[in-house]
């Protein structure tokens, strides 16, 4: 049911799609849940319930649904429809994280760094944009890439940044390009 209401969804045809989202949401499917969420957050689908939207929402993050877990942590992290919590989007933040929601690792290690609703912790920092970097996310590359330069969270190792900053550029990154031949040249390396 769920691949019909997508190729309905993809056709154009929203009340047909968001009628098949809703039953298979009904019946306990967690991706059917986020998307009939997804629809009634951007006002493609119709419902007499105001919280229905949050709700199904909460119930596909509840199923384990990354995505879900990401979107719901947004919602608490800027309090979108939601009374703002840090530490409630942390946490679901860090349940998506953990299943390799590489946007979740991303903002989770931003909380641990500045300290967001956790308390501030450059290791727990370092891990989850190490994390975010080996699933291939450049601002993370080029974060972790510094982390190692200047010793933040991790032991410092030069050998380490110039790999990071190296994976980030290769991602098109001009000033990780910059950063490499720097530390490269620290290294007492040279050439391609």
């Amino acid at each position: 049911m769920t691949e019909t209401a997508v190729a309905a969804y993809e056709a154009g045809r929203r009340e047909e799609a968001a009628s098949l989202f809703a039953m298979a949401a009904r019946a306990g499917n967690r991706l059917a849940q986020f998307n009939y969420a997804m629809m009634l957050y951007r006002d493609e689908a119709e419902s007499t319930d105001p919280n229905a939207a949050w709700r199904w929402l909460r119930r596909a993050a509840g199923a384990g649904l990354p995505q879900a877990q990401f979107n719901l942590a947004l919602l608490y992290d800027h309090g979108d429809g939601v009374r703002k919590s840090l530490t409630t989007a942390a946490e679901w933040y860090r349940r998506a994280a953990e299943q390799g929601h590489v946007d979740a690792q991303v903002n989770l290690a931003s909380m641990y760094f500045v300290g967001h609703g956790v308390p501030r912790d450059y290791e727990a920092a370092a891990r989850w944009f190490l994390s975010a970097a080996r699933g291939g996310d450049a601002g993370a590359q080029y974060i972790v890439a510094s982390m190692y330069e200047a010793g933040d969270g991790v032991t410092a190792d030069l050998r380490q940044a110039a790999h990071w900053y190296l994976q980030a550029a290769l991602q098109g990154d001009v000033v990780a390009r910059e950063k490499y031949e720097v530390v490269r040249a620290r290294l007492g390396e040279t050439g391609p």
